[in-house]
């Protein structure tokens, strides 16, 4: 996951990081490649955090994207690269059944895009409960907080 970042200094304090697409995920540093790696240790706790909470991860976006808002003028931006497998997430082995058409498709979809049957599937799901406004319980927000959720993705 290659999540953007946009670094600020003023004159006589460090180096202040934000995470635009982790809403609450900042971090700071002492000089420019501590605050990069600062804030790849506050991405993967935030990261974390929302899955131990049963919160979706959100995708991360475009730097053009986030260009826009005037919160980020001034500052320089980074990608900070955050590996899956350095998240402390255990994974539950379980016994589904699917079309088989479907799991074919599944199959043919995450051979062609270099991912897994169970990767795949994870993140269809995680993506689809948060399209439907679902949060820490699984269960769907109302209706108004759905459509915000999903607006708020665009």
């Amino acid at each position: 996951m290659n999540y953007p970042i946009v670094v600020h200094k003023e004159e006589g304090t460090d180096y202040g990081v934000t995470v635009p697409d982790l809403p609450g995920c900042f971090s700071a540093g002492s000089t420019m490649d501590e605050a990069i790696a600062m804030a790849r240790e506050a991405i993967e706790l935030h990261l974390e955090g929302l899955i131990e909470e049963g919160m979706p991860i959100p995708e991360p976006a475009s730097i053009e994207r986030h260009k826009a808002n005037p919160d980020y003028a001034d500052g320089v931006w980074a990608i900070v690269t955050v590996a899956a497998s350095n998240l402390r997430v255990r994974a539950q082995r379980v016994n589904i059944t699917l079309p088989e058409r479907v799991l074919d498709a599944v199959d043919r979809y995450a051979k062609a895009h270099g991912e897994t049957r169970s990767g795949l599937l994870a993140r269809a799901a995680v993506h689809y409960m948060a399209d439907q406004g679902a949060g820490a319980t699984g269960r769907p927000a109302p209706r108004g907080k759905r459509k915000a959720a999903r607006k708020a993705r665009r």
